[in-house]
């Protein structure tokens, strides 16, 4: 991110002064790590006791490239990051039946046929969070406007097919990424002026909800769960003004998720149960955001995406 200049102020900039610490003359005193200008001393920044100031630049950096941005709003998608493409999907479950065919009673070999099929099932997924990202993007960014963006954790899966159909509607997206011992490399489908990478967890939820206008939740684990029920937590404590929160796949929601037994058991009031929409298809999720922020119906162009799985 470029500093703006500022021909009418007299001091020198941090930039300048940086750029100016480098020519200095080679001594012990200069060698010495006490001599480094603070805010370029890498060891200085990462002490422990620098921690709140790391919660602040964690804050600041993605806030002000998003305004440079004019990220106006945000649409955030939440999903498994083990959900397939549709099209590798396909082309695993065809290997897995050859392979179960030509030894039938390799118990193995069946268990990974099983796990194949499920996986095929599953990209379903994929397939409508791509849609609906379309749909999303069409609609938010029309007119060289940003509103409705859609932010995902920048990861695979679920967030990939979300950043996948807001490029290929020609629209940008978001990835928040996160330091992990495995698996959290950006997709290759987030803007990429608009991937940022976190160390705390705390800073990239408020990330995900700070321009959210709508939450759209596909089948997910443990980390998918976290976040909506943050989510749901600071709506029904007035936290955070409420956006609609979707959840895709009735079938799977439903027989993860019983707030029933909260309301039976008074630990959530009735209207609680009002926080949430039940959806099956990116359509049906268009819908609902679409009325509530004054959006016209979007219809995807079939050639660009293909039909509906």
């Amino acid at each position: 991110m470029a500093e703006p200049p500022d021909d009418e102020h007299p001091l020198a900039t941090a930039r300048e002064d940086a750029a100016a610490a480098v020519h200095v003359p080679d001594t012990p005193q200069t060698r010495s790590p006490s001599y480094r200008l603070a805010f370029t001393d890498r060891d200085f920044l990462l002490r422990e006791e620098l921690r709140p100031v790391r919660l602040q630049l964690e804050l600041l950096k993605p806030e002000l490239e998003l305004r440079e941005h004019r990220i106006e709003s945000t649409v955030v998608v939440f999903g498994s990051a083990r959900v397939a493409d549709p099209e590798v999907a396909a082309h695993d479950l065809e290997a897995a039946e050859l392979a179960a065919a030509r030894d039938p009673d390799d118990p193995d070999l069946a268990r990974q046929l099983a796990m194949a099929r499920r996986r095929m099932a599953r990209a379903r997924d994929y397939a409508e969070a791509r849609r609906f990202a379309a749909l999303v993007t069409q609609a938010g960014q029309a007119h060289g406007s940003r509103r409705l963006v859609v932010v995902t954790g920048g990861g695979p899966g679920v967030m990939e097919a979300a950043n996948r159909g807001a490029l290929e509607s020609g629209g940008v997206s978001i990835g928040l990424n996160i330091v992990l011992p495995h698996e959290q490399a950006p997709n290759r489908f987030v803007t990429p002026e608009l991937c940022f990478q976190f160390h705390y967890f705390a800073l990239r939820k408020m990330h995900f909800l700070m321009r959210a206008a709508a939450l759209v939740v596909f089948p997910g684990g443990f980390g998918t769960l976290d976040e909506l029920f943050e989510t749901l937590c600071l709506i029904q404590t007035g936290k955070i003004r409420p956006i609609p929160v979707l959840l895709v796949g009735r079938d799977y929601w439903r027989r993860l998720v019983d707030l029933r037994l909260l309301v039976e058991e008074e630990m959530i009031a009735p209207r609680d149960l009002d926080l949430l929409t039940f959806v099956d298809t990116a359509e049906e999720a268009w819908a609902v955001i679409a009325e509530r922020h004054g959006f016209g119906r979007t219809a995807l162009d079939e050639d660009q995406l293909g039909p509906a799985p």
